[in-house]
């Protein structure tokens, strides 16, 4: 190992410059060498900036599903500089994107139409990235995040509540499933994020707790992140095999983050669900964005 080849020690740091994937690895590797060193995030993707270097989750996948093997380890500091972003490719931003929806459907109607306002400029090519606004959607982003892990670090599973940590998995459950039948290779985590966000929407309205308002605004914001890759032609029976590995479940049973209104999630037991209707949700989410 890197660390101990060049003689780390305790009051050394690790420092993890790049996206989700180097945060979380190096995270891992700081949390667990000599039962902890100092981390510092220096995250250069939108979904990293926004997500993944706030909150001290670290993870890696395994064979059998999503981030299975992780640890709790705050970062000392966190360093954001939007420019990095500039360079990215599309599907990096759209990733983004769509984790920027995600959060702001779980905090209030503000940063939800904040967040909407920041899209509809970025579709119609007016410099989004590097104005001021988007600096203070980043910024907003980050503060209600930040707000949920402070008050519920380690995602007690015994919390239901509109401002306990589960929430943060609205869209989660769908998308691990379908980024470990696809082996991690098909989608950046964003998108399949925004796929899983679309079936929980039909997942929402089948159940009663939501109105068609809400749900076309739910799809209208994942639709203004950008371009999905296609996903209709995946088997749902591999996806539903692969739900039951989730790592939020508890006792055995899938938990999912659906929608009540903006702001307002709602953590249902997974036995409330059909198997009908989690098929007809998967389908018709499946397939409601364009392709590349």
């Amino acid at each position: 190992m890197f660390l101990s080849e060049n003689r780390f020690e305790r009051d050394d740091l690790v420092l993890a410059l790049g996206g989700g994937v180097v945060g979380d690895l190096a995270g891992f590797t700081a949390a667990i060498y000599l039962r902890g060193l100092p981390l510092i995030q220096v995250p250069t993707t939108l979904l990293s900036q926004i997500d993944s270097s706030v909150g001290g989750k670290t993870g890696i996948n395994l064979a059998t599903g999503k981030n299975l093997a992780g640890a709790f380890h705050q970062p000392a500091a966190v360093f954001i500089d939007t420019e990095t972003l500039v360079s990215l490719p599309p599907r990096e931003l759209v990733s983004g994107f769509c984790e920027m929806v995600k959060q702001a459907l779980m905090a209030d109607s503000s940063l939800f139409e904040m967040t909407v306002a920041c899209l509809q400029k970025q579709a119609q090519d007016e410099g989004l990235l590097l104005s001021p606004e988007f600096e203070e959607l980043i910024a907003a982003q980050c503060s209600f995040k930040a707000s949920i892990v402070a008050n519920d670090e380690r995602e007690s599973t015994s919390r239901t509540d509109t401002k306990s940590r589960r929430v943060l998995n609205f869209g989660h459950t769908t998308a691990h499933a379908l980024e470990t039948i696809t082996n991690y290779r098909y989608f950046r985590h964003g998108e399949a994020v925004g796929y899983g966000m679309l079936v929980a929407g039909e997942l929402s309205r089948n159940l009663g707790l939501i109105d068609s308002g809400t749900h076309d605004s739910l799809r209208n914001a994942v639709r203004l992140c950008g371009p999905l890759p296609r996903a209709d032609h995946l088997d749902t029976n591999q996806i539903t095999g692969a739900l039951k590995h989730d790592k939020k479940s508890v006792g055995g049973q899938i938990n999912w983050v659906l929608l009540e209104g903006i702001g307002r999630p709602k953590i249902v037991e997974g036995r409330l669900i059909s198997a009908k209707s989690l098929r007809h949700s998967l389908r018709e989410g499946l397939r409601q964005q364009e392709s590349f």
